[in-house]
């Protein structure tokens, strides 16, 4: 997920570099049951998110599961992509808005 401003300037160069990646050296991503976590925690209450689905076969760098934070559910652990998102391997995008109380639910299975 990322703001609608960023993924547009993504599709522009033909890649999403988060500050992650520069700062940490990968970008986070996360299962569909696990985006509200970090939506919450990084995103409260932002109404400009877009959540990226992606195919993993496109990605072209690799992608480790590792823990997130500690107050994550134990054991849980996050995907993270070590190197940039190719825009190609973007299969879907769509908004992502908070309820009226500014809180992301979990995504459900449609």
């Amino acid at each position: 997920m990322c703001a609608r401003e960023e993924w547009e300037a993504a599709r522009a160069v033909g890649e999403y570099r988060a500050l992650s990646l520069a700062e940490v050296g990968f970008i986070h991503l996360s299962a569909p049951y696990q985006a509200h976590l970090p939506a919450n925690r990084i995103f409260a209450g932002r109404t400009d998110l877009v959540l990226l689905w992606l195919d993993p076969e496109r990605l072209g760098a690799p992608v480790k599961w590792e823990p997130g934070v500690p107050a994550d559910p134990e054991s849980m652990t996050f995907p993270h992509l070590y190197g940039p998102l190719p825009v190609d391997a973007v299969v879907e995008v769509a908004s992502y808005l908070p309820g009226s109380d500014g809180i992301f639910a979990p995504l459900t299975a449609d």
